[in-house]
């Protein structure tokens, strides 16, 4: 089992279960080998006022399970009804294919993958309120 691999940028921080890690002055690669750990790169993270989209709520609520405040359990069928609500309006293949690898990431509880699959489409849905049409 290889894990998760992260790679930091120097003086780039991660929350790993609750513990906020800043790297040093050089990159680094970290390899997370305990299975479910809570782990959120910060550079990444959605604050609560910036979840007014769709596709940003939806990350909040993965973010939310990665850095240990909300219980996966209590979560999950809220973020499949989240991903199902976006499949409704982000129809086209590359979308669809994002949101799959989302869902099934949720339903396998691996919210690293699901998040990093949803926050794909964070430039798609802004460019969709940018121009007003899908």
């Amino acid at each position: 089992m290889s894990g998760l691999v992260l790679k930091l940028a120097p003086k780039e921080r991660v929350l790993i279960n609750g513990a906020v890690i800043e790297n040093g002055d050089r990159r680094s690669r970290l390899s997370i080998m305990t299975p479910h750990a809570h782990i959120l790169r910060l550079r990444d993270a959605i604050h609560p006022e910036e979840a007014v989209t769709p596709v940003r709520r939806v990350c909040y609520i993965a973010q939310l399970v990665l850095s240990g405040d909300a219980d996966p359990a209590g979560t999950r069928q809220q973020l499949l009804r989240g991903i199902e609500q976006l499949s409704q309006v982000l129809t086209d293949t590359d979308s669809r294919q994002q949101l799959n690898l989302a869902t099934a990431a949720v339903l396998e509880d691996q919210h690293y993958q699901a998040l990093k699959c949803l926050r794909s489409l964070l430039p798609r849905e802004e460019r969709l309120f940018a121009t007003g049409s899908p």
